[in-house]
């Protein structure tokens, strides 16, 4: 059994930084952080946060969209909205609202205090910098936009991190992957993982891309690092 609210986590005037929370309905757990892509808080994060309770995690979905214009779930099938919004979006105030949102966290009286973060896409990128400027943890980004802007922080990252990436990435091209793993060569603390014939929201099921031998494999990797929470 698990409980789910749709906490506020901060708010700003008439703004509400919220989410979807989700937790077993008995007992505590260890934290995790789950950033979405583009799209805002689509089904397939609410219920992976569901599943993540099952598991006995606290799990976390905020809404980092809360500051936009458009502050809902951009469907799939109109690209343009949410690109448009990730284009406008504020990568500082971002690494501010993780921090909030893990400190909100990692307080909660369901929490073990321990603190993980997950991303896919925009949310891979935000998950690595919770690990290398908020401090959670341990971090798993998966097909994450941008990481190659920060190959200094991929170095001296000193939680533990996955990088995982699909080699046919229609919107990572392979110069970015390459540098960001010879960054990651020289830190132990980061993992890179690479997976040929997968796309981009390879881990998504019900998407085109969807590529299980490639979720299963980083399912593999991800809860080997997860389980070192418990």
């Amino acid at each position: 059994m698990i409980h789910t609210e749709k906490p506020v986590i901060a708010s700003d005037g008439s703004r509400r930084f919220d989410g979807h929370f989700a937790r077993p309905q008995s007992g505590t757990g260890p934290g995790l952080l789950i950033f979405t892509e583009m799209w805002g808080i689509a089904p397939s994060k609410t219920e992976m946060a569901d599943d993540y309770a099952r598991r006995g995690w606290c799990a976390l979905v905020p809404n980092m969209f809360w500051r936009s214009e458009f502050t809902g779930v951009a469907p799939f099938d109109k690209a343009d909205i949410a690109w448009e919004r990730l284009k406008a979006f504020d990568w500082d105030r971002a690494v501010d609202d993780a921090r909030t949102a893990a400190g909100w966290l990692r307080t909660s009286a369901h929490c073990t205090g321990r603190v993980a973060a997950i991303g896919f896409c925009m949310g891979g990128r935000t998950a690595f910098l919770a690990a290398s400027r908020v401090g959670v943890d341990a971090a798993v980004s998966l097909y994450a936009l941008g990481i190659a802007r920060h190959l200094d922080e991929v170095r001296n990252v000193a939680a533990p991190v996955q990088l995982h990436y699909g080699l046919n990435d229609e919107h990572i091209p392979k110069s970015e992957i390459d540098a960001v793993a010879a960054a990651a060569a020289g830190n132990a603390n980061v993992e890179v993982h690479l997976y040929p014939g997968a796309g981009h929201g390879f881990f998504t099921a019900g998407r085109p891309a969807y590529h299980p031998q490639a979720v299963a494999e980083a399912s593999a990797h991800i809860d080997r690092l997860l389980s070192t929470l418990k």
